[in-house]
């Protein structure tokens, strides 16, 4: 890795990358920002937050579902997850354009938006769903039995049982599939000229002037750091989920004027 790095930043040097001059537009001037940076950052995080917002209770019902006793409704649900599940998200961003060109009356300028959100959400509620169903089976069978004997429905098994305990576990695959749901919205820009943050750095570079090698350093830090924020928000939920599933049994304090009342009580006490 070290000689990795030594190396590009020997040939950025060699080809004048790293001048000031390549990168002062971004430290002296806020047009670069409030022209092209911002307004794809809230693209980006528009269309990220919106996906995920449906896509997280979906993929959850859908996930419970391929967990149904009754096979109408198993199986249909099976079909529509794979099916979702196999296709990949670009496809589906690209007929989610068509779609909304041709059977709907939504806008030319909020239908690159609609686009990558619904691909987003039926790829990703799919593979959410898998996660959901797969962190419930990972539970002991002896959780279901033991509510099941004390007379737990089904509904109430799922909601009180066996759901609390495998969000903990499943946090950090749910946690995973919301960073790629944030990568992908990239997609919408290259291909559904979606004005998102990687989209903006390519017109900022193209028609702005902006050195190609700065604007994109700048974007990548800014993904990460996003990437980062939402990693360690998941990572103090599921400690804080963690602490919350302890037991926390009192403990009576002793008295300290009979250590050992009670002890030789007779019947009548």
């Amino acid at each position: 890795m070290v000689a990795v790095v030594w190396w590009v930043i020997s040939t950025l040097k060699d080809k004048g990358q790293l001048e000031w001059v390549q990168w002062e537009m971004f430290f002296t001037s806020t047009e670069p920002w409030s022209t092209y940076i911002w307004p794809g950052l809230e693209n980006t995080l528009k269309a990220a937050a919106l996906a995920m917002v449906i896509a997280l209770p979906l993929g959850a019902v859908l996930g419970i579902a391929r967990l149904s006793d009754h096979a109408w409704v198993r199986i249909p649900v099976s079909i529509v997850v794979e099916f979702f599940r196999a296709i990949p998200v670009l496809v589906l961003m690209i007929f989610g354009l068509a779609l909304f060109a041709e059977y709907t009356n939504v806008s030319s300028d909020d239908r690159p938006l609609f686009a990558v959100v619904t691909g987003l959400v039926l790829y990703n509620a799919s593979v959410l769903a898998e996660i959901v169903r797969s962190g419930i089976l990972a539970l002991p069978k002896g959780q279901s039995e033991a509510a099941m004997a004390i007379g737990l429905r089904k509904n109430q098994l799922m909601r009180l049982v066996l759901l609390p305990q495998a969000v903990t576990a499943m946090l950090p695959a749910i946690v995973s599939q919301l960073v790629v749901v944030l990568k992908d919205t990239a997609l919408g820009g290259a291909v559904l000229t979606f004005p998102e943050l990687l989209a903006s750095a390519n017109t900022m570079s193209g028609y702005y002037g902006a050195n190609v090698i700065a604007s994109f350093t700048v974007v990548a830090v800014l993904y990460i750091a996003l990437n980062f924020a939402l990693t360690s928000f998941a990572s103090w939920l599921e400690r804080r989920l963690r602490r919350g599933k302890k037991s926390t049994g009192a403990v009576l304090p002793a008295n300290d004027n009979q250590p050992n009342a009670g002890a030789g009580a007779g019947p009548g006490i």
